[in-house]
């Protein structure tokens, strides 16, 4: 018998989008990101950690010149409950008269990406497009709503893919759900 918690909450969860489904996700929004920035020479920053296996394979799939950097936020510290955001990690390069498209895993709340699109405008970027691989359906308003979305996820906990499972599974080529008691 496996004693590994997380291992038996991957056997036993529910597979929401399969990795075929997030590929032709993936290459859709490239496709659309591609239509829209195409001539601007747009700053890819990818938030860390969740957004690297989206930022990696949408990068693949762009044709277009840009510029890659990184940032990290957190919005937990010590606390068990989302608190105000604290930058970790600042993008190196300058952000002035430049557009920025964040790509992030998910879309859960809005409050942290719609923090990080105000700090790149204040940081003089001239524009800032947002990125997720999933837009998570809870039915509430989110503060901020993202310019491309390849996937849509159930109001649930969810992994694969750069989501994690207490700290586990953002390598799953695919989405899953925790299923429902």
């Amino acid at each position: 018998m496996d004693r590994d918690p997380v291992k038996h909450l991957l056997a036993t969860a529910e597979l929401i989008h399969s990795a075929d489904t997030v590929v032709a996700a993936v290459a859709r929004v490239a496709g659309e990101i591609t239509e829209r920035l195409r001539d601007s020479n747009p700053i890819l920053l990818c938030v860390m950690n969740g957004g690297v296996p989206f930022a990696g394979q949408l990068m693949t799939q762009l044709s277009f010149r840009l510029d890659f950097d990184y940032l990290q936020v957190g919005r937990y510290g010590r606390e068990t409950a989302g608190g105000s955001l604290s930058w970790r990690v600042e993008p190196a390069m300058p952000m002035t008269g430049r557009s920025v498209l964040v790509v992030d895993d998910i879309l859960d709340e809005g409050l942290t990406l719609a923090r990080i699109r105000e700090r790149l405008l204040q940081l003089g970027a001239s524009a800032c497009y947002t990125a997720v691989l999933a837009d998570k359906l809870h039915g509430r308003e989110k503060p901020i709503a993202a310019d491309f979305v390849a996937l849509s996820v159930p109001d649930r906990f969810v992994f694969g893919y750069g989501m994690d499972l207490r700290g586990a599974w953002r390598n799953l080529p695919a989405i899953y759900a925790l299923r429902e008691d």
